[in-house]
């Protein structure tokens, strides 16, 4: 399964550097500015929002959502999806 990690760090001074390198660290891939897809089998997205929780404050915005291999679309990404 495919998941879209999304975020909004709403403070100044967060830590995207520690987000990233977790993100980095499960082979996720940047497609977007604060979007990433990786791929991952056995977890629920709770669990993984659950996860990335860890590394975002009370304020911040996060969404984790599957996605199929037949039903999205993008243009101009940064990474395609489909290498994911």
């Amino acid at each position: 399964m495919r998941y879209v990690i999304s975020y909004d760090l709403v403070k100044p001074g967060q830590r995207y550097p520690e987000l990233w390198a977790e993100l980095e660290r499960l082979k996720a891939k940047r497609v977007l500015e604060s979007q990433w897809v990786m791929r991952l089998s056995n977890i629920s997205a709770a669990k993984l929002r659950n996860h990335f929780k860890k590394f975002v404050d009370e304020n911040d915005r996060l969404l984790v959502v599957g996605i199929d291999d037949s039903d999205w679309a993008g243009w101009n990404l940064r990474t395609k999806i489909s290498s994911v």
